[in-house]
């Protein structure tokens, strides 16, 4: 193997061979049932400390009502079930950076606040794609529905 080609394999394979029971006493649970267990916890504490959690969880409801009365189509569904899912992702990813860089740098520093900013900015951008997703799968049935 050239060198060049070993150092594209290393690159490559390296992060896989890391063992991180090896670096951290807190490691994944093998329990599926407990492994749940976390994953709800994690949501419920979004819903109790995350206010734009809450306002997600509002505007999700209402646009899942929405479409049930539109008697949206299967592929209009899976849409606007992939475009919340998305939101959803974005803001928990953009909790789970603010406390890691808030555990990391209590302290103000200028690349903590690029960290926390970047990843709210994904959650906006996410927002505003969900929004127009909405808009274009919603809209015309909403306005034929009102219209008469």
């Amino acid at each position: 193997m050239t060198t060049r080609r070993k150092k594209l394999y290393e690159a490559l394979t390296s992060t896989m061979r890391i063992d991180p029971n090896s670096y951290s006493a807190l490691t994944n649970s093998p329990n599926r049932v407990q492994s749940l267990g976390y994953a709800l916890a994690g949501w419920l504490y979004m819903l109790r400390h995350q206010k734009n959690t809450r306002i997600m969880a509002l505007a999700s409801i209402v646009v899942f009502v929405v479409a049930l009365w539109l008697q949206i189509d299967f592929v209009g569904w899976a849409i606007l079930v992939v475009a919340i899912t998305g939101v959803w992702m974005a803001e928990f990813l953009n909790a789970a950076v603010e406390a890691v860089v808030n555990l990391a740098s209590p302290e103000f520093h200028p690349m903590a606040k690029v960290a926390k900013d970047v990843a709210a900015a994904a959650v906006l951008l996410g927002a505003v794609a969900s929004v127009i997703i909405g808009l274009l799968i919603l809209g015309p049935p909403l306005l034929a529905k009102l219209s008469g």
